[in-house]
């Protein structure tokens, strides 16, 4: 891989969406470095995607001061918030996000503690970091503009799309990294180093996991089924034994059934909790809820991955059987799009889909009795309702599922035959 020079890197790091607002606060100031994946998708020759594969919002970018990151959060003025124990400000600025620490090395009082931080350069800076294709740096002022400076063998495994860690207690010091070598190898392609593979099956065998909260663990699990291709990723994870680390039962057994269950899903739907529901499938419930607490999921995340993970068989016999729309309805019955995606993905998908696409969007109004004579006796006569005529009721049903619909402010009634 051929490395652009100087001026050709600071073209590029002017034409990322976020650079503006920052360049014109900094100017050619000293000190101030892009770091991380914005430079690195830089160097792979495009632009950094601002999902970052993991929905990642748009414009953020990470950059290393060489000076006062609380005072240059304040110059660069937004909305900010300093983290005074690891030297680190995150500044919203017209609708970017820029995550700023100082230069810093980093030691660790034990396995999977969180990091005691110093002063340091930018070289020490880049040394603490994960996997060498993230330990490059551009500076973005001065008279070393454009500047790259880069960890040991970090330009070398760019070009051959390879992760490395920068030394050996890496999983040791920091296990939720077993995790985003998963993440990255899934997101760039790339293979992994065979020693940094050997530590990482090293740290494994060790229980490297049981050393980090379950939160942590938590997020980085959120960030992996965000990725573009989840089904990829959490694959991936099986084959390290990572998903086994988490719970012995957690894991994509099938990534078959996982790619007809997103192939259902609706665009309203979320791809990253049906990922997970498929994942959690093997876990029962009762296991289920607490190991989602463990993990931190915010209540709606763990509420959907519990239901669509432990009901969409039940769900999947129920919609086998039914034949009318009430029926349907009635399978599904506050079910979400997750659940019911993944309840089609096991059997009867053309029944799922008929929900996700139409009637879900359709309500059906309550039964009234039948009419005179017949099994549900004499209809009875529909109660007044101010602003309404009596005895303009729903309508007679006469083997047909009557349904409506609201667009707006105005009601549609749908008859449906059975």
């Amino acid at each position: 891989m051929q490395t652009p020079d100087p001026e050709e890197l600071i073209r590029r790091v002017r034409a990322l969406p976020a650079a503006p607002p920052l360049l014109a606060v900094v100017g050619d100031e000293p000190g101030l470095h892009l770091v991380g994946g914005a430079v690195r998708d830089l160097l792979l020759g495009g632009m950094p995607d601002p999902r970052g594969g993991a929905r990642r919002e748009v414009g953020d970018l990470d950059l290393v001061a060489e000076g006062d990151v609380a005072a240059l959060a304040a110059r660069l003025g937004g909305r900010y918030v300093t983290h005074e124990r690891f030297g680190t400000a995150t500044v919203n600025l017209d609708g970017h996000r820029y995550d700023v620490a100082a230069a810093r090395r980093e030691t660790y009082a034990g396995p999977g503690a969180l990091p005691d931080v110093a002063p340091g350069t930018l070289r020490e800076d880049l040394l603490r970091r994960d996997f060498t294709v993230n330990s490059i740096a551009i500076t973005l002022g001065g008279s070393r503009a454009g500047e790259l400076t880069a960890a040991p063998n970090a330009l070398e495994d760019l070009a051959a799309g390879r992760l490395r860690v920068l030394h050996d207690r890496s999983f040791i010091d920091d296990p939720t990294r077993l995790i985003r070598l998963v993440r990255y190898g899934s997101r760039l392609g790339f293979g992994i180093e065979p020693r940094t593979l050997a530590l990482a099956q090293a740290a494994l065998d060790g229980g490297a996991l049981a050393s980090v909260s379950g939160a942590r663990i938590g997020a980085e699990l959120r960030l992996l089924a965000r990725e573009q291709d989840p089904v990829a990723a959490l694959a991936a994870l099986r084959e390290l034994g990572i998903d086994r680390a988490v719970d012995p039962r957690f894991g994509i057994a099938d990534p078959g059934l996982a790619r007809r269950a997103l192939a259902l899903l609706p665009p309203d739907g979320r791809r990253d909790v049906l990922a997970l529901a498929i994942a959690a499938a093997g876990v029962p419930r009762a296991d289920l809820a607490p190991l989602l607490d463990e993990l931190a999921f915010e209540a709606d995340s763990r509420d959907r991955i519990l239901a669509a993970a432990s009901d969409a068989e039940r769900v999947a016999a129920a919609l086998g059987a039914a034949t009318r729309p009430s029926e349907i309805a009635a399978a599904l019955h506050r079910g979400s799009v997750e659940l019911v995606a993944l309840a089609g993905a096991l059997g009867p998908a053309e029944t799922a889909l008929e929900w996700l696409e139409r009637l879900r969007h359709v309500r059906l109004p309550r039964r009234r009795a039948g009419p005179a004579g017949g099994a549900g006796g004499e209809a009875r006569r529909p109660r007044h309702r101010p602003g309404r005529r009596a005895g303009r009721g729903p309508g007679r049903r006469s083997g047909r599922d009557t349904m409506s619909t609201t667009a707006g402010c105005e009601t549609k009634s749908v008859t449906m035959q059975q």
